[in-house]
C-alpha cells in the first residue's frame, strides 16, 4: 500500500502500527485493517482495527482512544466531576473530539448545555462516523460543537461554567499549552463561583513531572485539589492520572445517588479512586 506513514508499516506481510513513546519505549499494534486515513490541516487522522484493541482513533501515529477500553478514559474523566459537582448545569469540554466523554455527560439530565471545543472538526466527524463505540455517534442536541482553539476559547469566558473537564492529548504540539500555569488559570476564571474542573494528568509512572506539575499549578488555584487514578491499558504504563481542581467543594456530592449506565465506574470507584497508591502520594 503507498503512501503509509512510516508509523505504519509491513512486517511479514501483516500491518503494524508502532507508537513511538519518548524514544526510549515502542509499542506495537497489529493491525486489521485501515479504516479511515487523512491528514487534517492540524494532525494526520486514523481509524485503525486492531486485533486487540478493535477500532482505535490513532492521531499523528499516537493511539488516542479504543474501543475496548476507550469507556474507562471517558468515564472516570467525566462521572467524578459531575458526581463531585451538586448540580452542574452548563459543562465545557476543551478537546475530546472522539465525543466519549460529551457522550457521558449526556447522561445527566441537569445538565443544560455541553460545550465540546476542538480544534480539528475532522476528528469529531471521522470519530462520529468511523467510532461509534466510543462516540455513540453523539447527536444530543445540548451538545455545542465549537472547532475553535480550546485555550483561546476558556481565555474569552467569565464566570461561565459550573464543570470545565480538559479532555487533552499528550502535551507536546498544539497541546502542549493546555498544561500551562496560564491556562489553568484561564480555566479557574471561566468557572463558575463553586466550579469543578478536571484534566487528565498522565501517567504516575512514565511521566511523574508532568502529573506533578499539573497538581501543583491547580493547586496554586484550587483550594480542593485531588489526584485521582483508573487503569487504562492502552495508555503506556496503564495506570493514568487525573487532578481535579474544585473552588468550594470538599467532598464529592452525589455518589450515593449515582445511577448511570457504565461499564467502568461505579459507587465504588468513584469512593475509592482518590486512594492513590504511595508512590505517587510521596511524588506529590
Amino acid at each position: 500500500m503507498k503512501g503509509l506513514p512510516n508509523f505504519i508499516q509491513y512486517q511479514n506481510g501483516e500491518l503494524w502500527l508502532t507508537e513511538n513513546e519518548r524514544d526510549n519505549l515502542k509499542i506495537s499494534y497489529r493491525i486489521r485493517d485501515i479504516i479511515y486515513a487523512e491528514q487534517s490541516p492540524y494532525q494526520h487522522v486514523m481509524i485503525l482495527d486492531s486485533y486487540d484493541f478493535g477500532r482505535m482513533l490513532v492521531l499523528d501515529g499516537v493511539v488516542q482512544t479504543t474501543s475496548i477500553d476507550g469507556f474507562i478514559y471517558n468515564e472516570m474523566i467525566s462521572h467524578v466531576p459531575l458526581t463531585f459537582h451538586p448540580n452542574p448545569k452548563r459543562v465545557l469540554v476543551i478537546g475530546g473530539g472522539d465525543c466519549g466523554a460529551a457522550r457521558e455527560i449526556a447522561k445527566y439530565e441537569n445538565v443544560e448545555q455541553i460545550d465540546l471545543v476542538e480544534i480539528d472538526q475532522l476528528v469529531v466527524q471521522v470519530c462520529k462516523d468511523h467510532l461509534q463505540e466510543v462516540s455513540g455517534n453523539l447527536s444530543d442536541p445540548r451538545v455545542r460543537f465549537v472547532y475553535s482553539d480550546g485555550v483561546a476559547f476558556v481565555r474569552e469566558a467569565v464566570d461561565t461554567y459550573d464543570v470545565i473537564i480538559v479532555d487533552s492529548s499528550d502535551p507536546v504540539g498544539p497541546a502542549k499549552q493546555l498544561f500551562e500555569f496560564d491556562f489553568y488559570r484561564n480555566l479557574h476564571r471561566a468557572l463558575k463561583a463553586d466550579g469543578i474542573m478536571v484534566c487528565q494528568s498522565q501517567s504516575p509512572i512514565f511521566h511523574a513531572e508532568v502529573m506533578v506539575e499539573t497538581y501543583k499549578s491547580i493547586q496554586r488555584l484550587f483550594p480542593t485539589t485531588l489526584l485521582y487514578t483508573a487503569v487504562v491499558p492502552t495508555y503506556p504504563g496503564g495506570l493514568w492520572s487525573y487532578t481535579l481542581g474544585s473552588k468550594i467543594h470538599e467532598q464529592p456530592a452525589n455518589i450515593r445517588s449515582f445511577d448511570k449506565q457504565t461499564r467502568y465506574v461505579n459507587r465504588d470507584i468513584l469512593e475509592q479512586c482518590f486512594k492513590v497508591p504511595q508512590f505517587v502520594k510521596e511524588l506529590l
